[in-house]
């Protein structure tokens, strides 16, 4: 009998993979990432008052360390800082940010520099209550509250121009800061030589340092419960969460502190757990004096939102 013979073996046709596009991630990020990691690795805890508001003394020169802000690189500068990065030099990563971008610890602003000869700058010293109204303006900026002046200000048409772009009264510059870890659940920014425009703007017109500039940032968090916001420097501090006014250290004077303890004030702020928030944080330098700068808080995640022009 003969053997039938042995089938073929089947052969399945393997479909075609079409071709993988590559995704290329822009050298910004790239340079983020790699920024944001050298910052992590390299920064230290920071301890620092967290305390009620207090006066420490009045304006001194200063003859501090340097800023450490680089042209668009950033790094710490020799009076504690972390993080603070410039956008001098179109290098720098900060800047106005955009809306819905990812979640972190990094603030990014826009710092304005101003000449001594404002009225508002190299004026009288003291701590200055109530500059501002209690809520935010509608263009998300602060609302002078003088009637006409107060003590270190002048009025109200030299106060507007402190977080507004004025072509030939200030000049605005991205800066961003990063909070790092500093213990306890808790994320901080700590510069006692807080000078991040130093010889950019309009220089430092004599002096060792840039002392004559404004800082604003812009951010959204959401509110989980429990959380607490610390400020300690000099000068001027306007801090909002949702449009409420929760820390006012106005005034050109030493070191001061506030904290924020956003349950106990939630009813206050309009605030619930669960939703998401605005904080806006206005600053001022605007004395030949030190500039200290520190935030400590255990919100764990900004997200920067566009700041209003």
């Amino acid at each position: 009998m003969k053997t039938p013979p042995e089938a073929p073996p089947r052969v399945t046709p393997v479909p075609s993979t079409p071709p993988q596009r590559l995704k290329v991630t822009p050298s910004w990020l790239l340079f983020a990432a790699t920024g944001a990691l050298a910052s992590s690795l390299a920064a230290a805890a920071c301890g620092g008052d967290s305390g009620g508001s207090t006066d420490t003394g009045g304006a001194t020169q200063g003859n501090g360390a340097g800023s450490g802000a680089g042209n668009g690189m950033g790094g710490a500068g020799q009076g504690g800082g972390l993080g603070l990065t410039s956008g001098s030099g179109g290098g720098g990563i900060g800047g106005s940010g955009g809306a819905g971008g990812e979640c972190g610890t990094a603030l990014q602003g826009i710092v304005r520099d101003f000449q001594v000869s404002h009225p508002d700058f190299e004026d009288d010293l003291g701590t200055d209550l109530g500059i501002v109204e209690p809520l935010l303006g509608d263009d998300g900026k602060p609302v002078y509250a003088g009637d006409p002046a107060t003590p270190t200000t002048s009025g109200r048409e030299a106060f507007d121009q402190w977080y507004r772009d004025e072509p030939g009264v200030n000049q605005a510059i991205p800066v961003s800061i990063t909070l790092e870890p500093a213990g306890d659940g808790l994320y901080a920014y700590d510069n006692s030589a807080f000078f991040p425009i130093d010889d950019q703007g309009f220089g430092n017109e004599g002096n060792i340092h840039n002392y004559h500039f404004t800082y604003e940032i812009h951010t959204e968090f959401d509110y989980k419960g429990g959380e607490v916001f610390n400020f300690r420097g000099d000068d001027d501090v306007f801090t909002f969460i949702n449009g409420h006014l929760a820390i006012d250290l106005g005034g050109v004077h030493g070191p001061q502190s506030a904290s924020v303890d956003l349950d106990a004030r939630s009813e206050e702020f309009g605030i619930a757990p669960g939703n998401r928030y605005t904080l806006d944080f206005f600053f001022a330098e605007r004395h030949t004096s030190q500039s200290n700068f520190r935030i400590e808080t255990s919100i764990e995640c900004f997200t920067p939102v566009e700041p209003p022009q």
